[in-house]
This record gives C-alpha cells, sequence and structure tokens, in this order.
C-alpha cells in the first residue's frame, strides 16, 4: 500500500520500464494484478475484515489483451498528472477526461471507451495492479458517509491546506454531518462520554429515530447507512471504532440480502475490495437485529420470500453460496451470523427492520426502546 507521496509514481515508473524493456527485448510484457474474488480472500477473526490471498491476475501481451494492456497506461498516464497536479475527480468524470484526450488526439482512437464500465474497470485493473486504493490517485467516487447525528460528537478536519474546521454536530440542528468519502483527515472527539453507536440500514429509519428524540435521549451516535454501505459509509464506521472505543450496533432487516451483502460489506469489505478492505471495515460492529428470535418475542409481522422474484431468489442462491464458499461464514466466531442465514434458507421469511413500529403503534418511542433494551441485555450477534 502507497504510504508517500511518491510511492505511486515510483511504482508505476517500475512498472513501465519493465514493459519497455520486455518490449525492446522482443519479449511479450506481463502485467500482474490481485485476485479480487472469493476464492482469493481470506478471514482471521484476529484481523477482522477479509484480505487477499496470493492469486493473482496475468495479462499477457497479446491480440486479445493489447487494447486493455494499453487503456491501462492510456489512464494510469491521467491519474499520475492528477496526482503532480493534485487535481481530484470522479470516475465519470476520468471517463470523460479520457475522451478529451482522444477528441485532441486522433492517434489514442483505438483506446477510446465504449461506455464508461469500461473506463472504470480499466482504472480498478490498474489499483489492483499496484494494489492502492482508488482514492490514493485522487479518484474519488460521488458517495458520502452516512447521515450522522449526535450531541456529544466532536468532529476536526484538517483541510488541504493545513487550516483545520471544527464540527460540533449538536450545533447542527436537524442537519446531518456527511463525511466525505475518504474520512481518515478527520479527528473525532466527544463533549460527553459515548455510549455506543447505531447503524440503521434504512436512512429514513435513522432520521425517524433521531426526530423522535433517539440522541437527545441518548449519550450515542446515530447514523443511516443507506442500504449497501459505501465506502464512504465503511471508512466513516472504521474512524469512529479506531478512533472513540465505542460498541458499535447494526439495525437492519432480517433477510439474506442484508445480512450477507449489506452487513458483512460493513464488518469485513467485500471480495470485491481486498486490497481496501483495512481501511473501509468496522471489524467490531455486531449485529442487533432484527434476529429470528425477535420475530415471536415481540410479535412482529414477518412474510414469506418470494422466491419466484428474481432479486429476492437470488439473495437465497447468493446466501446458499456464502456458507458454503464464503470464509467469513466458516469463522467460528460468526457461527451466529452463519446460523441466521441457515434460518433464513430453511425458513424463506423475512422482517423488516420498520416492523418494531408494529409494536404498539401509539408509542413512537418503542423502536427505540426496544433497540435500547436489546443493547443493555447482550441481545445482538
Amino acid at each position: 500500500m502507497a504510504s508517500t507521496d511518491q510511492a505511486i509514481p515510483n511504482l508505476s515508473k517500475e512498472l513501465c520500464s519493465r514493459l519497455l524493456a520486455d518490449l525492446e527485448k522482443a519479449k511479450r510484457p506481463v502485467l500482474y494484478a490481485t485476485k479480487c474474488s472469493l476464492d482469493n480472500a481470506k478471514y482471521n477473526h484476529k484481523v477482522g475484515y477479509l484480505t487477499p490471498g496470493p492469486k493473482k491476475v496475468a495479462t499477457e501481451l497479446n491480440v486479445s489483451s493489447v487494447k486493455k494492456m494499453s487503456r491501462a497506461i492510456f489512464m494510469l498516464e491521467i491519474l499520475l498528472r492528477n496526482l503532480e497536479t493534485g487535481a481530484v475527480n470522479t470516475k465519470r468524470e476520468l471517463y470523460y477526461i479520457s475522451k478529451g484526450e482522444i477528441k485532441h488526439n486522433s492517434a489514442l482512437k483505438p483506446l477510446d471507451f465504449a461506455d464508461q464500465d469500461e473506463s472504470d474497470s480499466t482504472i480498478d485493473f490498474i489499483c489492483e495492479m499496484l494494489e492502492c486504493y482508488r482514492e490514493e490517485v485522487n479518484c474519488y467516487a460521488n458517495d458520502r458517509g452516512g447521515q450522522t447525528y449526535s450531541q456529544q460528537l466532536v468532529v476536526t478536519e484538517t483541510l488541504t491546506d493545513g487550516d483545520k474546521a471544527v464540527i460540533d454536530l449538536s450545533k447542527l440542528g436537524t442537519s446531518p454531518f456527511q463525511p466525505k468519502n475518504r474520512p481518515q483527515s478527520l479527528k473525532l472527539s466527544a463533549r460527553k462520554k459515548i455510549e455506543f453507536g447505531l447503524i440503521v440500514e434504512s436512512e429514513g429509519t435513522a432520521n425517524t429515530l433521531v426526530a423522535n428524540g433517539f440522541t437527545k435521549r441518548h449519550n450515542c451516535i446515530l447514523m443511516g447507512a443507506q442500504g449497501v454501505p459505501s465506502n464512504a459509509v465503511r471508512g466513516w464506521c472504521k474512524l469512529i471504532q479506531d478512533q472513540l472505543k465505542v460498541p458499535l450496533y447494526f439495525f437492519g432487516d432480517l433477510d439474506a440480502y442484508t445480512v450477507q451483502n449489506i452487513f458483512r460489506t460493513l464488518k469485513a469489505g467485500s471480495a470485491a475490495s481486498l486490497i481496501r478492505n483495512s481501511d473501509f471495515s468496522a471489524p467490531d460492529v455486531q449485529f442487533l437485529g432484527v434476529l429470528p428470535e425477535d420475530i415471536k418475542k415481540y410479535d412482529l409481522n414477518d412474510y414469506p420470500v418470494k422466491e419466484h422474484d428474481a432479486q429476492e431468489g437470488r439473495a437465497l442462491k447468493k446466501a446458499q453460496d456464502a456458507l458454503k464458499n464464503d470464509p467469513f461464514f466458516h469463522d467460528k466466531r460468526n457461527k451466529g451470523l452463519a446460523q441466521i442465514l441457515k434460518w433464513l434458507l430453511e425458513n424463506k421469511r423475512r422482517c423488516e427492520q420498520q416492523a418494531y413500529f408494529t409494536v404498539d403503534p401509539r408509542d413512537p418511542t418503542m423502536p427505540e426502546k426496544i433497540i435500547v433494551e436489546k443493547i443493555k441485555r447482550g441481545d445482538f450477534v
């Protein structure tokens, strides 16, 4: 992983020099990239997130790969120029920048990208070769950390020019704090001791809890995760975990997609981002619910999974694959989560987080009372 400002330019220069030397010797150059897939993923609970194994993807210069390799060098030059000038771009903007380069130099026409998916995959390929984050080559996704509320959290941001901005979340009124997608320049502190952090799958439900006074009655951090957590959400949760050392709990639906895609990604990262998981996962977060036993205990409304629905059927199939092939669910420390997946596959039922609002429909704070009760009892996985 790049540790200095010159690490990526130096690695890039070495890579290009090696390619050129091979070509001059009439030898076919080969590019090697970390294989970011589940069959190259390792999990150790002492580490806490998915890490890459030894497998590499080799791309040797031939008729079928010449465009891929040439595009990689073409896009790498654009990214290195950004590093040199300090410019930043989204993937979408880099797609159009590459279009602009080709527009002004007809000799580059064979490298043209038909659509953004092609340029995106080229950027990913470069990062997997250099084993660096997209953010380290000044490429930022257009996402932000989850909407965050707290009456106790204070954030100090060090800006690029060295100035500092202090944000006291208790002074924001009804507006949430939303860090950008690389929150490592933030320093967190607390006005009073923060007891826990609650990450809510549904941003709407998170906002409802805040509007009903959750953060005023509890010294906590409450965040809306926006469904599948983006790098920004994952990095922000990681920062809270590491700097504040407070217990983190995830409150979301009881279904295969939530457990296997949303929660696992938040807690341990994903196979697609093996080289990024160390800074974009929160290994200490616990699954608060909905738990299978909550359905009977609180008489929650649940309903059968529609196996013929393409999305729900695919989620069940992925859950089966996860139990067979995902090292995260094989680890004995995650036995409880694996048992939830098994329960979902056996019972083929699901329950949404909003079902807690049925417990006492005339008490708007009932979901809050149940959440806090579960935390106090240790009723989580």
